[in-house]
């Protein structure tokens, strides 16, 4: 009896080990899938820079306005794909701070999915309210200097060698022999980008259906792996790998992963449903407080609170205007202090709006 006991402790204890190795696994793929989708933004960034001789974001700049009117459009959408895009154009400089913000303040990450699936019209008018408040917030910031400022580099992403007559991004009668003599860099990008789209294609990582979400990360896959075969040495050695992968990609991702390990063990143990309590200032306080984590999950409680009728509309609003899903987590690799400031402001207005919807009744 003795020794059945042990070996069924040994047997609890393997399978134990393999599931913590499964969670380690799915951990590693989900901060590997963000980490590719930002950098690729990033490769995409410098190639339009380079090949436009910046051009292209001199719009942007000339009508600050524009920015904020996209970032709320790019940070409405489900899902944490148009942040990421807006926090790449944020690090590279094109973006300034209020438009950040207004990304930040109009996402709800992952959870709108679960807003139109539970709770379809009042969902629709939670992305319509946050649009509006990410539009006047946004607006209203760029009054004032922090607003107005961009991320502070060492180093200027936007380098554009306008000197150099190498600083190019497509020399067609090059690309053959830019193949034959293949540099350790441009082999490391071609076969990561063909690595990663089986990958897509097997459904190993990313969405287990075809859905829109996967069909935009194999069309920037594409574009990664077009960029690395066909861009000079020159560029992809001193633009994409210099100044992109080489400062960004580790960073991006231990930032990434590290928060998934500390976010997910945390919840393993912390429930909580058990800390939502009955006074409605504490539950807002509560769900403000979670907003500040960079994870797409936290908020389904509250949605899940509003839709079986525990909480008022108000909440669940402050909620969605302090939550950013995942798409700060690589904001908060790049810049601590960005992060700060930008969870700040949105918590600021999540805070005011979840007091005055409970002070008017909603």
């Amino acid at each position: 009896m003795h020794d059945q006991d042990h070996n069924l402790g040994l047997f609890g204890g393997e399978i134990h080990y393999i599931n913590t190795f499964q969670f380690g696994v799915e951990i590693f793929k989900h901060a590997l899938v963000i980490t590719v989708f930002v950098i690729i933004m990033m490769l995409l960034i410098e190639y339009l820079t380079v090949q436009s001789r910046g051009r292209w974001y001199g719009r942007f700049e000339k009508y600050p306005l524009l920015q904020i009117l996209i970032a709320a459009l790019l940070g409405l959408t489900p899902g944490c794909l148009g942040v990421y895009m807006v926090v790449s154009l944020y690090v590279h400089r094109i973006f300034h701070f209020a438009a950040l913000t207004t990304a930040m303040v109009a996402t709800s990450g992952d959870e709108a999915f679960v807003m139109f699936a539970m709770i379809p019209g009042q969902a629709v008018i939670v992305m319509l309210f946050v649009f509006v408040l990410a539009l006047i917030s946004g607006i209203l910031l760029y009054l004032f200097p922090l607003g107005k400022r961009r991320m502070k580099l060492a180093v200027n992403h936007m380098q554009l060698h306008e000197h150099d007559k190498d600083c190019q991004v497509l020399i067609p009668t090059k690309v053959i022999a830019q193949i034959r003599h293949i540099s350790f860099e441009r082999a490391v990008l071609i076969s990561g980008g063909l690595i990663f789209l089986i990958l897509l294609l097997s459904g190993d990582i990313g969405s287990d259906t075809w859905n829109w979400k996967r069909i935009i990360f194999l069309i920037v896959t594409s574009f990664e792996l077009f960029i690395a075969l066909t861009v000079p040495d020159h560029f992809l050695v001193k633009h994409l790998w210099g100044h992109v992968i080489h400062k960004h990609f580790l960073r991006v991702f231990a930032w990434t992963f590290g928060a998934f390990l500390v976010i997910h063990v945390g919840f393993e143990f912390l429930n909580l449903e058990d800390l939502v309590r009955e006074n409605l200032f504490s539950i807002l306080i509560l769900a403000v407080l979670v907003g500040i984590i960079p994870e797409s999950g936290p908020h389904i409680l509250f949605i899940t609170l509003y839709a079986t009728g525990n909480i008022p509309l108000s909440i669940l609003l402050a909620s969605s205007i302090t939550q950013d899903g995942h798409g700060s987590l690589p904001l908060l690799a790049e810049t601590r202090k960005d992060f700060l400031r930008m969870k700040g402001v949105n918590l600021l207005l999540g805070l005011i709006v979840g007091l005055a919807g409970l002070l008017f009744g909603f």
